[in-house]
């Protein structure tokens, strides 16, 4: 008689469960490229793959995005930026002016290393904070405006945001003129957000743990340093693109190849499907023709209002085949990053972090959220309107 088991025949059903599972938490981690994925794949059936797509790609902007995640990822394992941060936020000794530091260090962070990068490094640094001195009740409050932060304070610098970099290298906008430009919107996003930190934080005294100390070594932080620097260089044209991956990724093999393995590949390949996307789209009649009439009316409010639905990076993408209005194109794709949860990869980012601490509060952090992130985008927007038609820069048309 024959003792041995039979295989289960629930294992097929327990595979599909399985993928189900991981399929569901790629989304999860990866919802902007998820979609990214979905509409390259749907317009490519509709303009099936030729010789015109390789005219598709900005191979500088998707360059120069590598370069500076890779720098940025060395600096942090060093933890290079939470050093900066803890030292700042030590320096302050009352509930207000620590969440202040906090959307400060995010705010400036997310012009130097991108939005999405300040609330990954800045984010954590919040929540520990908040936990020691036992003043969770505020922990919506300065995620939502670190979050504001991220997205707005970026806006200032071609490289603070991915859709600048892209807009920058894609109309070759004089460096000068892009800040011109974003002046104005910068100097009201950074106003709100310290109103909006002295009227809701209120003047507690805490004190900062510091248990482990941290120290940099001079020698890497010298170097990535240097690294950053050049990766900045070539955003500024200052070297050719290409020499950046080389040289970087060469560095970090030999000091730090983890910092290669922790480069947020899915927001590069996120870009080269959405770079599909748009140029499909852009290759549609019947969308072209649509698209350059609604961008004729309004081309700041338009870009503004695509990316509450399909988020900041590919309304850049998208709407830049449509017009060469680049002034008020870059200022709605900004300021369109305020508003629903989608608008852009940071706020998803946020979102993700806040749900992980307090899953049980959800609902009351959309409805905050929604509340700061809309005021914020209509004040901007009217503000931004009035600028540009009432009183505009001598270089703006």
């Amino acid at each position: 008689m024959n003792h041995h088991a039979a295989p289960p025949l629930h294992a097929p059903h327990r595979l599909a469960e399985a993928i189900l599972h991981h399929t569901t938490e790629f989304i999860k981690k990866n919802t902007v490229l998820t979609i990214a994925i979905l509409l390259a794949a749907i317009t490519s059936i509709i303009i099936p793959p030729d010789s015109q797509y390789i005219s598709y790609f900005d191979f500088r902007t998707l360059s120069c995005l590598f370069c500076t995640l890779a720098v940025i990822c060395a600096l942090k394992n060093i933890r290079f930026f939470t050093f900066i941060a803890r030292h700042l936020i030590s320096l302050t000794g009352n509930m207000r002016t620590a969440v202040l530091a906090l959307v400060y260090i995010t705010f400036i962070g997310s012009m130097l290393i991108a939005n999405d990068m300040a609330l990954l490094t800045f984010l954590p640094l919040g929540y520990i904070l908040l936990t020691t001195a036992g003043k969770q009740q505020y922990m919506a409050f300065t995620f939502i405006m670190q979050n504001i932060a991220a997205n707005l304070g970026g806006m200032l610098t071609p490289f603070g945001n991915p859709q600048n970099l892209y807009l920058y290298s894609k109309f070759n906008i004089p460096t000068l003129e892009f800040m011109g430009i974003m002046l104005v919107p910068f100097c009201v996003a950074i106003t709100l957000i310290t109103v909006c930190c002295l009227v809701f934080v209120k003047n507690d005294p805490i004190s900062l743990k510091n248990d482990v100390e941290i120290s940099l070594p001079k020698g890497k932080t010298l170097l990535y340093l240097l690294m950053f620097a050049y990766s900045i260089a070539i955003v500024f044209r200052a070297v050719p693109y290409w020499t950046g991956l080389i040289i970087i990724p060469a560095i970090l093999l030999i000091v730090d190849r983890g910092a290669l393995k922790k480069v947020d590949y899915p927001l590069l390949l996120t870009f080269v499907c959405f770079f599909i996307f748009a140029g499909n789209m852009s290759r549609i009649e019947a969308v072209s023709q649509l698209m350059s009439r609604l961008l004729e009316k309004n081309t700041l409010i338009v870009s503004a209002l695509s990316c509450q639905f399909i988020s900041n990076v590919p309304s850049a993408i998208l709407l830049s085949q449509f017009t060469d209005n680049y002034a008020e194109l870059l200022v709605g794709v900004n300021i369109g990053g305020a508003g629903t949860l989608i608008a852009s990869l940071a706020s998803l980012i946020t979102f993700r972090e806040y749900t992980t601490h307090q899953p049980q509060k959800t609902a009351g952090y959309v409805a905050k959220f929604s509340i700061f992130n809309f005021s914020f985008l209509i004040i901007l927007a009217i503000i931004s309107v009035l600028c540009m038609q009432v009183f505009p820069l001598p270089w703006l048309k």
